[in-house]
């Protein structure tokens, strides 16, 4: 199927940015104004959608294929991000049924809020690695200079822990690699000669 594309996002409501389930969220876009004539259009729709906390829902076609979009504000611009539909988001229910509800010990619900607390830190994705992409470059400079490229062994499946065992020994690590207080007794300083 070939739908024509216009170029242009066809904006049909607007609603509250909080409703929209963070699974619906597909790919984000920057969107600009293109050229002059939109700029004022562009600008009023961006400033009022900010000021309401409302998203503009449209449709764009993308890649020969009509996607829901969404726009909300972003700075000078828009930020367009795409949404699933329905039939592409999964009910939870199916999957977490099987889960039983748990009377949790208070001293493993302790544990898990020590570790929380001494790992706790703030978002930043200039720490991620993508450690495949990383070895795909490695790999391919070592194919490209000539190396024998062995394939890599598989390890043993790690096996299931006591979640509390896990727990513990998680704490008993962090405590290892903190530097541990000096044991050595002060000696007062030696009296200067007229001091008392």
């Amino acid at each position: 199927m070939q739908i024509e594309s216009t170029r242009t996002i066809e904006i049909d409501q607007f609603v509250p940015r909080n409703e929209i389930d963070d699974r619906y969220i597909d790919s984000p876009y920057y969107l600009a104004p293109d050229g002059k004539v939109g700029q004022d259009a562009f600008a009023v729709i961006r400033d009022t959608i900010a000021k309401m906390n409302m998203v503009a829902i449209g449709k764009v076609v993308l890649t020969r294929r009509e996607h829901v979009i969404a726009l909300e504000a972003r700075g000078r611009g828009l930020l367009g991000l795409t949404l699933r539909y329905p039939y592409e988001v999964r009910d939870e229910q199916s999957y977490f049924e099987v889960i039983p509800d748990l009377k949790l010990p208070k001293d493993m619900l302790d544990l898990a809020t020590h570790i929380v607390q001494t790992k706790t830190g703030h978002f930043d994705p200039a720490q991620f690695e993508d450690r495949y992409e990383n070895a795909l470059i490695d790999l391919l400079k070592k194919k490209e200079a000539g190396e024998k490229i062995e394939p890599v062994k598989q390890g043993p499946t790690p096996q299931v822990v006591n979640l509390m065992d896990a727990l513990r020994a998680s704490i008993d690590a962090e405590k290892k690699k903190a530097p541990a207080p000096s044991t050595q007794a002060r000696r007062p300083a030696k009296k200067r000669a007229g001091q008392k």
